[in-house]
């Protein structure tokens, strides 16, 4: 499933081929929304916004478009009149004369007022995102000292939306890795210094992800790794999918785990106990 960075990616890409762009046509593959394309084509579209791992398309008139891939769902950018070649099912088609977005495969699609934004049973539910400018340090580590998640162990925690947006997956491991932070733990279990750098990680590497299209790692180690021959997708991470392999830092072994059918990479040297 594509995280925060991804998104907000897919939301710029969107943002430079459809915002404020006259219309030509808006077709939805779901019956429940086709009243809408005559309504939302005559209006303009004033942003295209990443929400954690949703996007809203927003237009003139107080409705939004809100979409979230799911597993499946991908957006694509083309020349007008111009399909990609793929197997996926067409759900949302926005054209204007030159460029159309493209959603496949995502089941969750829906029209929706700006009042409506402030009930939607998922936007209304997240944390702060760690990829908005607003977002800040303090904010997050308030958010690990809230009773409400304080308790709850770290690799639960950091998919939860509603604790914080847009972290998943490799995010998580890659996070509680520049943290120093053992997976293990609960930030009850944390010191203060332990929070501030889980704080500082969650929002330092988000925002790093989403500007270098997925690198986390140290960009000098990047960069040394780049002039050793290693390929993108070896110097990209720090210990996500790394398992068997050095860590960057210390030499350790990356450790690989299965926590709630997810996976999960740590080095237990610099991630000790």
């Amino acid at each position: 499933m594509p995280e925060g960075p991804e998104i907000k990616q897919a939301a710029d890409a969107i943002g430079r081929a459809i915002v404020q762009k006259p219309l030509l046509h808006v077709a939805f593959a779901f019956e429940r929304l086709q009243p809408y394309e005559d309504m939302l084509v005559k209006e303009q579209i004033w942003a295209v916004q990443a929400k954690g791992k949703a996007l809203l398309i927003r237009f003139q008139d107080q409705l939004n478009i809100y979409s979230h891939n799911q597993l499946y769902g991908k957006w694509y950018i083309q020349k007008a009149n111009v399909h990609p070649v793929t197997n996926r099912q067409l759900r949302l088609a926005i054209h204007t004369q030159t460029q159309a977005a493209l959603l496949y495969s995502a089941s969750e699609i829906d029209v929706i007022t700006n009042e409506q934004l402030l009930t939607h049973p998922f936007l209304s539910r997240l944390g702060p995102d760690v990829l908005d400018d607003t977002t800040t340090v303090e904010q997050v580590q308030a958010r690990f000292l809230d009773k409400r998640f304080y308790r709850r162990g770290l690799i639960s925690l950091l998919l939860d939306q509603g604790f914080l947006c847009g972290l998943g997956n490799y995010l998580r491991s890659e996070v509680l890795f520049v943290a120093g932070v053992n997976p293990a733990l609960r930030p009850i279990d944390c010191t203060a210094g332990q929070i501030l750098k889980l704080a500082e990680g969650a929002i330092a590497v988000s925002r790093q992800s989403y500007i270098t299209k997925g690198i986390t790692n140290d960009l000098e180690i990047v960069a040394q790794l780049k002039q050793q021959g290693y390929t993108r997708q070896q110097y990209r991470l720090y210990v996500f999918n790394r398992d068997g392999k050095p860590c960057y830092i210390c030499g350790t072994v990356i450790l690989k785990e299965i926590a709630g059918g997810r996976r999960l990479y740590y080095c237990p040297h610099c991630q000790a106990r």
